[in-house]
């Protein structure tokens, strides 16, 4: 029955590209009302749809001999879709082939009629009625025994009726025939898992990595294969989501996260700091420009397609970084998506985030890189956190990506505008799979169709601002490489500004290398991935700053003084409490109360003129003090050089 399911719900996937493509001049009769008869049919085929992908969840849950056969399913189709990559591999190109390897099909399948008479006859007998739609199909009625001379990769394959007429006909309609029920249903197994591992490698051209990152996150993937193709076989999810690069990248480690890149890196030498100088004429750190510096806006996502009633979706999101076409020259930021129940498939961002909104939410991101490489541009991938309904179980699913080139052929930077960026499916290095094949972007026929399909694309909207002088300033403080919310970067000069007095200024010894004692310095990055307790650091030092007066605002050293002890009465408590929950990603009841925690704390100190009362109160738990705390390693903290 579940194999059933599966078998059902790809001959609706492909009756829906069939009725896609259909026009009106395709009828060979006058239609009246053709379109509302066209909507009514792909209506119908969307209950079914939602039916089916019930049916296969409740199965699934109720069987345990179903699961068994699941398991055996998922490593046959594993195993077809690596022995197609390795034929992929071995040959030059799809388009190279041709007619030497249509010969070859067609001999493998006289070869195979030698040793098998029965399967090798190539008889299917058909499931219903089939009318040509256009010139070269094959009419046939029900109950017809067809000979199939040729099994193409898209679904029609090539076949002869008893009459010695050829025509092509979809697979959806066959069903393979055998004398003996055992045989036939065994085959027809068989048959349908083959080709649904055929669909899923189908023009999957896998680019090859040596760089060990970026292999470890393929052999993750891969292992994460398995359950994406449970949940795309019953429909839950569509054909071109992945399990998400970029997120098995930041789990790799620190290597990739704004952590890392906010700490300053060595030259070779490892006698100097490379991108953190001081400038004696104004007693600051030295500004550098960099090759990239813009501010990039997230508008919106249109048109995403929906996963299946057996998940439950926990994020949307987008995550971006910077890349060359082979490898992540940056931090990989993240920004959390809203969405309205009457346009699930429209994600939003808020820009110019203020006041209690999360700097999670800010679709203004500022980016910077100094890399030389003439590929360089913004690799973005939409996401999805998830938890399977029947068993609990979470992911992270990559919902299609996008590569923006920031310089063209010339290596003129791309003008500062608004682009509207189609979606691929797969991951970064597959190329040629479409997010939801039921929308196909090879449209047929009049312009006016071609634009409708073009519209039902997924896409992002971003839009490219160029910098004016007061942003180029400020941004020319930050380090080289960085991407970040708009909404904090104030906060992180700060950050960088005391971190040029403590290694470079105040320092007694340039040479030494000893442990430092400066508590911001030694748990500042670690606000860049509890997002909530930098929101209160912002939160804080908004209003104190609206105490201040505008003589007192110009005035370098009050602002740092003022904002170390912000500070130490607002973040750091916060970093150590043991009342708030630890941070997990997409966890609604973790995020509820570590809100609320943050909210009573901030509140107190409001009404107490400073944290000192509640850290001395005895209803304050906070964890075991840690040397850590306190001291800051920049040897062991800074970042490798990477020229």
């Amino acid at each position: 029955m579940y194999q059933r399911c599966i078998q059902l719900k790809q001959a609706i996937d492909e009756n829906k590209n069939a009725l896609q493509k259909l026009k009106k001049a395709d009828e060979p009769a006058p239609v009246g009302n053709y379109y509302q008869k066209k909507e009514e049919e792909h209506n119908l085929l969307d209950k079914l749809t939602h039916q089916l992908q019930e049916l296969a969840v409740s199965i699934s849950r109720e069987n345990v001999t179903e699961t068994g056969a699941l398991t055996e399913r998922e490593e046959e189709e594993n195993s077809a879709e690596e022995d197609e990559e390795e034929d992929d591999d071995d040959e030059e190109s799809e388009e190279s082939r041709g007619e030497d390897e249509e010969a070859e099909e067609e001999e493998e399948e006289k070869q195979e009629g030698g040793s098998h008479p029965e399967a090798a006859s190539g008889e299917f007998i058909a499931l219903g009625d089939f009318t040509a739609q256009q010139v070269g199909d094959l009419t046939f009625k029900k109950g017809e025994i067809l000979c199939i001379i040729k099994k193409n990769s898209d679904g029609w394959w090539m076949a002869k009726n008893a009459k010695g007429n050829k025509g092509l006909v979809p697979k959806t309609y066959l069903e393979p025939y055998n004398k003996e029920e055992g045989q036939e249903s065994s085959e027809e197994g068989s048959e349908e898992d083959t080709d649904l591992g055929a669909e899923t490698a189908e023009g999957a051209e896998v680019k090859q990595r040596t760089d060990s990152h970026w292999s470890a996150v393929r052999k993750a993937i891969s292992e994460q294969i398995n359950t994406v193709d449970v949940l795309a076989a019953m429909g839950a999810i569509p054909a071109g989501f992945r399990p998400s690069t970029l997120f098995q990248l930041l789990e790799e480690g620190n290597q990739f996260r704004a952590s890392y890149f906010l700490q300053p890196e060595l030259t070779p030498s490892q006698l100097a700091f490379r991108d953190l100088m001081w400038d004696a004429k104004t007693g600051s750190i030295r500004s550098r420009l960099s090759r990239v510096s813009l501010i990039l806006t997230l508008w919106s996502c249109k048109m995403i397609p929906l996963p299946g009633v057996s998940i439950q979706v926990l994020s949307r999101h987008v995550r971006l970084c910077l890349f060359d076409g082979s490898e992540v020259l940056s931090n990989i930021h993240t920004v959390r998506a809203t969405w309205q129940p009457k346009k699930p498939q429209t994600w939003t961002f808020s820009p110019q985030v203020t006041g209690i909104l999360p700097c999670l939410l800010d679709g203004d991101c500022f980016i910077r890189s100094n890399s030389s490489s003439p590929d360089l541009g913004i690799l973005f991938e939409l996401g999805i956190s998830y938890i399977r309904n029947s068993t609990g179980e979470r992911g992270e699913l990559s919902c299609g990506w996008v590569f923006l080139k920031l310089f063209d052929a010339t290596g003129i930077p791309i003008p500062a505008k608004t682009y509207k960026l189609f979606l691929n499916g797969g991951t970064p290095y597959e190329k040629g799979i479409e997010v939801d094949p039921s929308v196909s972007r090879r449209a047929h026929g009049s312009v006016f169709h071609q634009l409708m399909t073009m519209k039902r694309q997924p896409q992002l909207l971003v839009k490219l601002r160029s910098l004016n002088r007061r942003s180029r300033n400020t941004l020319s403080l930050l380090p080289e490489t960085l991407i970040g919310s708009m909404c904090c970067v104030h906060l992180l000069i700060f950050y960088r500004q005391i971190l040029g007095d403590v290694l470079l200024k105040d320092r007694m010894s340039l040479n030494s290398a000893d442990l430092i004692s400066n508590p911001v310095l030694a748990t500042f990055p670690k606000l860049l991935e509890e997002t909530d307790v930098m929101d209160a650091l912002r939160s804080s030092w908004a209003e104190k700053e609206s105490t201040l007066k505008r003589s007192e605002k110009g005035d370098r050293e009050l602002l740092k003084a003022a904002f170390l002890l912000v500070y130490h009465d607002c973040a750091l408590p916060l970093l150590h409490s043991a009342l708030l929950p630890p941070s997990r990603w997409a966890e609604e009841e973790t995020e509820a109360a570590r809100w609320k925690g943050i909210a009573d704390f901030l509140k107190q100190n409001q009404e107490n003129e400073g944290a000192l009362q509640v850290l001395l109160s005895p209803e304050g738990v906070h964890e075991p003090f840690d040397i850590s705390e306190q001291t800051y390693d920049f040897l062991g903290e800074r970042r490798k050089n990477l020229a």
